[in-house]
């Protein structure tokens, strides 16, 4: 079980990360048991198949020119379904933009990220995900709002958790460092997830900081920090439980670094095999979380492989049939593009409303 002792063993200073499973599935830490049922594991890994399906079917609408550019998640969906367990409905979930897997977990309905990623604002309603944030583009920024919402939180004495979510690249913005400093300032429970890809866009992490990990950038603000391995779900599902009940135990934040690898494209705009190698990415695919803990359930008798081939039949029919109705949504006013954002337009928002209709009534839709 992971605890305040395993946290204070692991120390980013030494550059020590917490791993439970090997690249084959074998748990190699000492007298360590799941936290988590059978059942509970298996479903974990259906929906981690399921996380996957509908990020490859969503790159396919893609480059079908269905939807705009969409940021894959590939690689990465052992955090995303290890936080979806843990984050509760009571806590507030701050994305970055590559958590497809947690959004699901938080309420949010397929269609509506569809709806997103086709251009309509609707589709960041999120309407059945309570207390979430929408998707946030801007590097770093959305790490400030998880404090102040963690300060909320504490003002109003609720038993509830913030959770932020950044890219490695993140960290090398100033509001990373502000959000820490604040947070460790004011004692609010707020969990910082770094979510190390090992690029920002094409700039590896080497190029980014001298720094050993990216968990040694919480020692500085007094900020108790981990290196996890992100590809490992069990890791992730531990260090995730354990630092919701410290923060609200302690009233403190704490930071997480999930090592991990995007096996995608930044964006569809994007092409990898510009910066990266292919022996890089052969020996990342080694580590994939998906292999991993396929091959765990396998190893315990709790799976078998065969079923994935129809599992996965009956995801895509699933997701084609949310995919539909974002494409059957009715179109985006014009107005709300303008409006959108004020109870009353401001002039200058109206004059270029004014301008845009008139660019489109002389033909620039065309």
């Amino acid at each position: 079980m992971f605890n305040a002792k395993t946290l204070e063993k692991y120390k980013p200073l030494d550059n020590k990360m917490y791993q439970v499973m090997d690249n084959e599935g074998k748990v190699i830490l000492k007298d360590w048991h799941p936290n988590l049922s059978p059942e509970q594991v298996k479903q974990a890994y259906q929906d981690l198949l399921f996380e996957r399906t509908v990020d490859n079917m969503a790159v396919s609408y893609q480059r079908q020119g269905r939807m705009f550019t969409y940021p894959p998640n590939l690689g990465q969906e052992a955090i995303h379904i290890a936080a979806g367990m843990v984050i509760k409905e009571e806590d507030w979930f701050v994305p970055a933009f590559r958590e497809l897997g947690a959004w699901l977990a938080k309420g949010v309905q397929l269609w509506e990220i569809f709806l997103y990623f086709k251009g309509s604002e609707d589709g960041s309603r999120f309407v059945g995900a309570n207390r979430m944030l929408p998707v946030s583009v801007p590097i770093a920024s959305q790490l400030l709002h998880a404090v102040g919402l963690a300060y909320a939180m504490k003002y109003k004495k609720e038993a509830s958790v913030a959770f932020g979510f950044v890219g490695d690249g993140g960290t090398s913005e100033g509001d990373f460092h502000e959000a820490l400093n604040f947070a460790a300032v004011w004692d609010v429970p707020v969990v910082f997830v770094v979510q190390n890809n090992q690029f920002a866009i094409s700039v590896p992490l080497k190029m980014q900081t001298r720094s050993q990990n990216l968990a040694v950038k919480g020692i500085a603000y007094d900020v108790p920090s981990i290196l996890v391995d992100g590809n490992d779900f069990f890791a992730m599902h531990d260090v995730m439980s354990f630092a919701r009940d410290f923060v609200l135990s302690n009233n403190r934040p704490l930071l997480i670094e999930a090592k991990t690898y995007r096996k995608g494209a930044h964006t569809t705009s994007d092409d990898p095999t510009r910066y990266r190698t292919k022996a890089e990415e052969e020996d990342w695919e080694q580590r994939d979380p998906a292999k991993r803990l396929q091959q765990y359930l396998i190893k315990n008798k709790l799976w078998d492989p065969a079923v994935e081939e129809e599992l996965i039949k009956s995801y895509k029919q699933k997701i084609d049939a949310e995919f539909e109705k974002a494409e059957n949504y009715h179109a985006y006013p014009i107005e709300d593009v303008f409006g959108y954002l004020y109870k009353e337009m401001p002039m200058e928002l109206k004059r270029q409303l004014n301008n845009y209709q008139n660019y489109l009534n002389n033909g620039g839709a065309k």
